[in-house]
């Protein structure tokens, strides 16, 4: 396993991670979560996500009896939860003072832990000063109950709104964020996030690195039946993949599959090779449902060396969607 620096901060995650969503508590119950966590341990995983909306609060449970029963040291595992969505009520959500502190300590509860390492806003909140949230997570990571926070699905602007009012009031700064990024959605990783790394040290810590599937190969020939896309709930995903846009990106999938042959890997392990070659990602998530999907996740950093300049300029000829840099007025 590798490990990297979260960003500018001193906390090393596993270059590979292990999420719950969709999986624990919808897909998979805790025995065969308990299996796929096992795995991911002994490959090197220190790194496992959470969020509180998780199968509502179920994927916090069964990740915390897993690490209780399983006895692993708590130091060396870095955890994490979301907060945002955490019940009906009308205080349940979003990043009210309120809501932030509710919402940590019922995770703790769930999780069976004094505290997590991470704490995400799991989506900007419009109708809360950003100011007050940035309080909130101050005095969480004052209390002990997180060591770090960081936001999921910012712009880049309400990042640095966030960074600014934290500096200007001594308070703790957003450390990470955590946004989709694969192969086929790159924009924000690579372009808009681009300045952060270095002017505050931002880490990122992805998800939907396989693009919901897509990147496995799984649906080039339709939706399988047993899939993610068929349980109740997720008929997003299902219009998602039946889209005119998703039976383009298939075909450049079907396309990649000689480019896998060759290295002797799987599309899925390509995927995540491709998005570790990129060093401003601090971890990758993965998913999974089965054991043997961890195992073969985690194989793909065994394919990164391989991923020469010639053959990620082939990757790129089949994507066509590289971001193009800020323009300079001054040369309009």
């Amino acid at each position: 396993m590798e490990y990297r620096f979260l960003g500018s901060s001193g906390l090393q995650v596993s270059a590979l991670s292990l999420g719950s969503w969709i999986t624990f508590g919808e897909q998979v119950g805790e025995d065969l979560a308990h299996e796929c966590m096992q795995v991911a341990y002994d490959s090197g995983v220190n790194f496992f996500d959470n969020a509180e909306v998780y199968a509502n609060g179920e994927a916090e449970i069964i990740m915390g009896n897993i690490i209780k029963k399983a006895g692993w040291k708590r130091s060396d595992l870095v955890i994490s939860t979301k907060i945002f969505w955490g019940g009906s009520g009308p205080n349940d959500k979003g990043l009210s003072r309120k809501h932030i502190i509710e919402g940590i300590e019922a995770s703790l509860a769930r999780l069976q832990m004094e505290y997590v390492d991470l704490v995400f806003c799991h989506r900007p909140d419009p109708y809360t000063p950003v100011e007050e949230t940035v309080r909130g997570m101050n005095h969480i990571i004052n209390q002990g109950k997180a060591f770090y926070w960081g936001t999921s699905e910012w712009s880049a602007q309400q990042i640095m709104e966030a960074y600014a009012i934290a500096r200007s009031e001594h308070l703790i700064p957003p450390q990470m964020e955590q946004p989709e990024y694969n192969m086929l959605n790159r924009e924000r990783v690579e372009k808009e996030y681009a300045r952060l790394y270095t002017e505050i040290g931002l880490g990122t810590t992805i998800f939907s690195p396989l693009a919901s599937g897509l990147l496995t190969g799984k649906y080039n020939k339709g939706i399988p039946e047993g899939t993610r896309a068929t349980l109740k709930g997720y008929e997003w995903l299902r219009k998602y993949l039946e889209s005119d846009t998703t039976r383009h990106n298939i075909e450049k999938v079907k396309q990649m599959t000689p480019i896998a042959d060759e290295l002797g890997c799987s599309i899925a392990q390509l995927a995540l090779a491709w998005c570790l070659k990129n060093q401003n990602i601090s971890s990758v998530i993965t998913g999974a449902s089965r054991p043997e999907h961890v195992a073969e996740n985690m194989q793909s950093l065994d394919i990164v060396d391989k991923l020469t300049d010639e053959v990620m300029e082939r990757i790129e000829t089949i994507l066509d969607n590289r971001p193009e840099p800020e323009s300079d007025p001054r040369e309009w």
